[in-house]
């Protein structure tokens, strides 16, 4: 019995054994599985970034830079009473194309048309007392002839003649001064232009003191002003003398980045420097037959100078700058990017000049650059045509968020 018992046990401890052994073997097996899963996953390649490329192509600049400028009228005439009277007429349309020379306003005439028929029967007398006066010097000369009068008499017979002479002129003056006066009361256009809104209805008493009754301001041609820093204008001046003193070209953009199409030229350059922002006014201009441009009006004004150049050129957009300065991303055949720096000329507009480290045809990105590092495969889709503003559309890396 004892013998059976203690085989019994050995059996146990011999099963437990063999039950311990399996369930670690279970174990590592399990804990193999679990470690190799998570190492699977994390060797799965991430999808490369999505950017937008465009090749680069040389493009015919002119050289140029922009400058923010406003519209001036070349004339600007402040309509206003030179006599006083009631305002009996107004004979425009507010707002209406004028011609030099055309009615504006009536000013009631009654009053000063008496005061030139008065100045009239002024002058009537004068005449009349100077054939008064030389009739009777005639006849003391006469008699002084004979000496029949002393002499002192035809002195004053020489002197009254003389003063009504004298009496004739000022008439004529005051008679003068009267018409002009009369003719105060029709105001006409100066100049040809566009009027403004009257200041005054009619019926109501005007004068000189009434202030201005209406401005008129001519609109073709017109000037653009704008001030350019001494170091512009010596660069300007210097590449006017290369080119043999042809004024530089100058185009206007409008508040809305639409290109005003009818050019002007540089016709006066300020003769002082401004103290308080160093620069020089400089004017130009521009025909204005459709009267896009109104006086007060702000504008970009780009100056050209200098012949059409072939350059190459990259949207600002794609342009990066470190401590090493600007570099570009250019984008290989195997959509590999790779870091390229860059020597640039001036900014012309949305687009940069770049001088030196790009080739004609190379692709450079110009939206996503900032997921890119050098090196990097990049998904890349070629950029679309620039719109009229001069902004990149939307490429399909990027898609415009939904609201």
């Amino acid at each position: 019995m004892a013998s059976s018992s203690r085989l019994s046990e050995r059996s146990q401890r011999l099963g437990l054994a063999i039950l311990s052994v399996v369930v670690a073997a279970a174990s590592l097996a399990a804990c193999d599985q679990a470690a190799e899963a998570p190492a699977d996953g994390a060797g799965a390649a991430a999808p490369p970034p999505a950017v937008t490329v465009m090749s680069v192509e040389p493009t015919e600049i002119t050289p140029g830079a922009d400058f923010n400028g406003r519209v001036e009228a070349v004339d600007t005439v402040d309509l206003r009473a030179r006599v006083t009277g009631f305002l009996e007429e107004r004979r425009f349309a507010e707002g209406a194309d004028v011609e030099a020379g055309e009615l504006l306003f009536v000013l009631e005439k009654e009053p000063l048309e008496a005061v030139v028929t008065q100045r009239e029967a002024e002058l009537a007398g004068a005449k009349a007392n100077k054939v008064n006066s030389a009739a009777q010097l005639r006849r003391g000369e006469e008699l002084l002839q004979g000496n029949n009068i002393p002499e002192s008499e035809v002195d004053i017979r020489r002197a009254e003649d003389l003063n009504a002479a004298a009496a004739i002129q000022e008439a004529e003056a005051a008679l003068e001064r009267a018409e002009i006066n009369l003719s105060y009361t029709e105001i006409h256009a100066p100049i040809d232009g566009r009027i403004s809104e009257a200041a005054v209805s009619v019926g109501n008493l005007v004068g000189p003191e009434s202030g201005v009754l209406a401005t008129i301001v001519s609109q073709d041609p017109i000037y653009v002003t704008f001030p350019v820093s001494q170091r512009q204008l010596l660069q300007y001046r210097r590449r006017q003398d290369q080119a043999g003193g042809t004024a530089a070209q100058a185009l206007v953009t409008l508040p809305d980045g639409s290109s005003y199409e009818h050019p002007g030229r540089i016709d006066f350059i300020g003769v002082q420097v401004d103290p308080g922002t160093d620069t020089v006014t400089v004017r130009a201009k521009l025909p204005n037959p459709d009267r896009i441009l109104v006086d007060g009006q702000f504008v970009t004004v780009r100056v050209e100078r200098g012949e059409p150049q072939m350059v190459l050129t990259v949207p600002q957009a794609a342009l990066q700058v470190d401590q090493a300065g600007p570099f570009v991303m250019v984008v290989w055949d195997d959509d590999k990017a790779t870091l390229r720096r860059v020597t640039l000329g001036e900014a012309e507009g949305t687009q940069a000049v770049v001088r030196e480290g790009l080739k004609a045809g190379e692709r450079v990105i110009v939206e996503g650059v900032q997921k890119v590092r050098p090196g990097m495969d990049v998904a890349a889709s070629e950029a679309q045509a620039q719109r009229p503003d001069g902004e990149m559309p939307t490429s399909p890396a990027d898609p415009p968020s939904e609201s």
